[in-house]
């Protein structure tokens, strides 16, 4: 059996009323892996409420009991704030696969692009600190509406994209394998956020695909994606 770490930021933790992108992962792992060979764990089980601002819900639009909603993802924390936890984390829940979306909140609010790639590199330590085989699957930074209309911001996303993939070739080993996943090359903003940020529906296949499909090109883990969305779930709104 495999155990997979979900680690993230808002677009990972979900809100209310959400499915997320980590059901969609799940789905397709259970779907290709076989109900036994697929374990998903964290230290962490809620959705963001934004009402309460704060992660107090556990409100899935998919409230199926065996959906596995452990992970490591919260609302404003970057690499900054992972890189400190994921050892424990590891430690707690021991995870033969990290499945990672991080950045914007770093470069939108905390670091520039070098600070952040050093904070990459802690987590990276950090994480082989608790278990030295880990898998760890990368997500660059991928569009979002800020980088759309603040040119320096677009230009401090790029870079750190740049520095990310120099970093995960740079810390590669063939006993704890580094993976970069390429961004969704059909995301966008308008059809696949529901805010130029946070995935709708169809986000949430996107990113799961990305992820599926650096694995099973990688290391043949799994397979392509083919959970393809409802028609009627992409035309539902999310909250």
């Amino acid at each position: 059996m495999l155990r997979f770490m979900f680690v993230g930021d808002s677009m990972t933790i979900g809100s209310a009323g959400e499915h997320t992108w980590r059901h969609r992962m799940w789905q397709h792992l259970r779907a290709t892996l076989g109900d036994g060979g697929v374990a998903v764990v964290g230290p962490r089980t809620a959705l963001h409420d934004k009402a309460a601002g704060a992660p107090l819900s556990h409100d899935y639009a998919d409230a199926s009991p065996d959906f596995p909603r452990h992970h490591l993802a919260g609302w404003g924390e970057g690499w900054l704030h992972m890189a400190p936890r994921i050892a424990e984390a590891l430690t707690r829940d021991p995870a033969d696969v990290l499945l990672i979306s991080l950045g914007l909140i770093d470069l939108g609010f905390y670091t520039n692009a070098e600070q952040t790639a050093v904070n990459v590199r802690a987590f990276v330590a950090g994480a082989r600190s608790a278990n030295p085989r880990v898998r760890m699957v990368l997500l660059p930074v991928i569009p979002n509406i800020r980088a759309a209309t603040d040119t320096p911001f677009a230009a401090e996303v790029a870079h750190f994209n740049e520095l990310l993939a120099k970093t995960v070739a740079d810390l590669d080993t063939g006993r704890s394998p580094l993976l970069l996943a390429s961004p969704p090359s059909s995301y966008d903003i308008h059809a696949d956020t529901y805010d130029g940020t946070h995935p709708n529906a169809s986000g949430e296949h996107k990113l799961a695909a990305a992820f599926a499909e650096a694995m099973a090109q990688a290391w043949g883990i799994g397979g392509p994606y083919t959970g393809l969305p409802d028609t009627r779930e992409l035309t539902r709104p999310t909250a």
